[in-house]
């Protein structure tokens, strides 16, 4: 009885003494994304166009060479200036990319990574309203869009299963015809699923 009761004591010091450290980027190890951002110069925009912003779900799975593929759904909302109003273009995508880490601190909370996703999705401008207000007429229609998104993100976690993200990301299209690259700068939460 006393050898179990000085195991148990000798885990729970070490545990205050921070040399426990949680696993972390093990292989099969699999995380539920949500993120939500600006796009392009969206702190600028708010006050004049109600805002340009992006909300993403994301599962991610870690791989065994510390890698972790990420597979999602974006919604991005840009606002054009026309006279006095704001045009909205949305964008609905499905990414699917791989994410490399590069730094981390000797604990392991903190890590940085460099990735590459590919994207395709669907376009609208003015929800495929053509006709404005003032009588003029939109060229562009709905359309399939594809391209890539080159990617930054921090990864810190806050415990065990959660960490706090923050990402930024070039999003790249063709496809388009309103505006081919749009920055996005995002934060989220990542719960770790098992």
């Amino acid at each position: 009885m006393g050898k179990y009761l000085f195991i148990m004591i000798c885990a729970f010091l070490s545990s205050l003494a921070g040399k426990v450290s949680a696993q972390r980027y093990l292989p099969g190890q699999t995380g539920l994304e949500l993120t939500m951002g600006g796009v392009d110069d969206f702190a600028g925009n708010v006050k004049r166009l109600r805002g340009n912003f992006q909300v993403g779900l994301a599962l991610s799975r870690y791989n065994r060479n510390r890698s972790r593929w990420v597979f999602g759904a974006d919604y991005v909302k840009k606002h054009y200036a026309y006279k006095k109003i704001a045009v909205p273009k949305e964008q609905f995508t499905a990414e699917a990319g791989c994410l490399f880490p590069f730094l981390s601190d000797r604990g392991r909370n903190v890590f940085l990574s460099v990735g590459l996703s590919a994207l395709a999705g669907y376009e609208t401008v003015n929800r495929n309203g053509r006709l404005l207000y003032d009588g003029a007429t939109l060229q562009h229609k709905g359309s399939f869009i594809y391209g890539f998104a080159p990617a930054f993100e921090m990864e810190a976690y806050l415990t065990d299963r959660w960490a706090f993200l923050f990402n930024v990301r070039q999003r790249v299209f063709f496809g388009s015809s309103v505006g081919h690259f749009h920055t996005v700068v995002a934060v989220g939460l990542k719960y770790i699923i098992d």
